[in-house]
């Protein structure tokens, strides 16, 4: 097993600190941050490989691109509903929270529980983390039957009422990703999200209007008839 200085230093000769002032506009926060991309960091975790302990020791580094490169070689099978509250606690910053359920998250047992659990929570970034599942497990969950993504339009309309940027905008994206799984899920996702665009509410109406506006759209129709 290779150490986490071992690690770090992969992780060091990759950095570019000229990246990180347009990062930063991009809202990923740059506090301890590297710069080093999301390719070199999928690089370095097929050299590593799936480890467990490793991934554990890498997130108490507090560095993001440790903490997204834990996520790409932590073993699913054992994660613990009990590291998920911890590691939620700690995502500070958007990439990190959407890379860590597209990489790990989305694939335990544990993700549907906690859809329902954390996007009852407070904040800004648990609450994204809900919504980032269920984009992720509409767009990789090939197995899961239309009803267990109809059941979530509640949890949906309920998020599209908070105006903060970060929770929003994941909101929007698992509408979006819902409605792109089949025509059965499009026409759903189009009616819930018409529901959402009556509520009083600036974040609601756009959340429901730029998903109609994409799952309405010629592209996403063609791909489903196909």
């Amino acid at each position: 097993m290779a150490s986490v200085e071992e690690v770090l230093k992969k992780l060091k000769v990759k950095a570019r600190p000229d990246q990180l002032e347009g990062m930063a506009r991009y809202g990923m926060v740059a506090e301890r941050r590297l710069g080093a991309s999301v390719p070199d960091m999928r690089k370095i975790a097929k050299e590593l490989g799936r480890d467990h302990k490793l991934a554990l020791e890498l997130w108490k580094k507090g560095i993001p691109e440790a903490r997204i490169l834990a996520a790409m070689i932590d073993e699913p099978e054992k994660l613990t509903e009990k590291q998920m509250e911890d590691w939620v606690k700690d995502i500070n910053s958007w990439d990190i929270c959407d890379q860590v359920c597209a990489n790990l998250f989305e694939k335990n047992a544990f993700a549907w529980k906690k859809i329902l659990d954390w996007s009852e929570r407070e904040e800004e970034f648990v609450k994204r983390t809900a919504f980032a599942l269920i984009a992720c497990l509409a767009w990789h969950d090939k197995e899961a039957e239309d009803e267990k993504f109809i059941k979530l339009f509640p949890v949906i309309r309920r998020g599209a009422t908070d105006q903060r940027n970060f929770v929003k905008k994941a909101v929007n994206w698992a509408l979006r990703n819902i409605g792109k799984r089949n025509p059965n899920l499009n026409k759903a996702a189009i009616k819930a999200a018409k529901e959402i665009q009556r509520i009083d509410s600036k974040a609601s109406r756009w959340i429901a209007s730029d998903a109609i506006r994409e799952l309405e759209s010629e592209s996403v129709q063609r791909r489903l008839r196909k």
